[in-house]
This record gives C-alpha cells, sequence and structure tokens, in this order.
C-alpha cells in the first residue's frame, strides 16, 4: 500500500469516527433535553395550567380577520403602491435576472404611469393571477398604456389572464 493510500484511508476513518461522534452527541443532547423538558412540564405543568389564563389578541374567521378586511392583503388602494412596490415586484418575478439591468423598470418609472398600473402590466406578462386580482381589486386600469402603445391586455399571453385583465378593465370604463 503507498503512503498516499494510506492517509487517504487514515482520513476517510478519522471523517467517520468525527460523524459518529457527532450524532452520538446530538442524539445524546435531544434525549437530555427532551428529559429535562418533559420533568420541567410535569412539576410545572399543573401550576401552569391552574394560574394562566391565556387570551389570544387577534380573531380568526369573518369577522375581520381575513387578509382583505384586516388590512394585510389585498385591501390597498390605488395610491397605496409606489416604485419600492414596483423595483420589489421587478426583483421577485425574476426580471432583474433576464434584463441584467434596472434600466427597462427606470424607463417604465419615468413615463409617469402610476406604479399600480406598471406592476399590472408585469404581472400579465408574468401571468400571475393571484396579483393581478390583488392589483384590480386596488383599483389598477388595465387600458394604460406603456412606452410601446401596449396594454396589460396586450401583455398578457394566457388566455383565463387576458379575460381577468378584460373584465377588470371593464369594471373601470
Amino acid at each position: 500500500m503507498s503512503t498516499c493510500t494510506a492517509i487517504s484511508h487514515a482520513s476517510a476513518s478519522l471523517n467517520s469516527l468525527r460523524l459518529a461522534s457527532t450524532n452520538a452527541s446530538v442524539q445524546s443532547f435531544r434525549q437530555s433535553s427532551f428529559v429535562r423538558s418533559a420533568a420541567l412540564k410535569q412539576r410545572l405543568g399543573a401550576k401552569i395550567a391552574a394560574t394562566s389564563r391565556v387570551s389570544a389578541w387577534f380573531k380568526f374567521g369573518k369577522n375581520g380577520l381575513d387578509a382583505e378586511s384586516s388590512g394585510i392583503y389585498g385591501s390597498q388602494g390605488r395610491d397605496d403602491f409606489d416604485r419600492d412596490d414596483v423595483e420589489h415586484y421587478y426583483n421577485y418575478m425574476g426580471m432583474l435576472a433576464v434584463e441584467g439591468t434596472y434600466d427597462k423598470m427606470e424607463q417604465l418609472l419615468d413615463t409617469g404611469i402610476h406604479p399600480v398600473d406598471l406592476l399590472l402590466m408585469m404581472a400579465a406578462s408574468e401571468s400571475d393571477k393571484p396579483k393581478i386580482q390583488e392589483l384590480l381589486r386596488a383599483g389598477a386600469n388595465g387600458n394604460v398604456k406603456d412606452m410601446d402603445g401596449r396594454t396589460a391586455l396586450d401583455r398578457a399571453t394566457d388566455e383565463e389572464i387576458r379575460q381577468l385583465i378584460a373584465e377588470g378593465a371593464k369594471q373601470i370604463a
């Protein structure tokens, strides 16, 4: 056996011992942690249950807890969207990776088109149905044209998306 082969075998053996030791340590820690945790719960459980009065500060269900009525999602209006939202969406949908720069986004923003309408155009290009629904509820206008004269409807490639935008555009017109 050559020296290199012997060193390689020794190194592999040492690595497997380290791994076995680490696994044993983790397992030992988990077991002792579980035992301590269970013992603590057993000792304090009765006292905590008898003295605590937990109440939630939030509600679930129809009484103001769906996302729209609670103001979390989908309850934004036109003016709640700004340039930052356009940039975040541009990044999130991977448009920056495709374009390589922010130049196209900046050109769109510099046209003076409202950010919510730009977002609708971008979402239409990506066939992002949930985003389109959110933007239409917020008052996005599907009839607005970009610098090339294209609307969100023109940018949509999927028929279902085109229909969704057309319905939203009818409501605005």
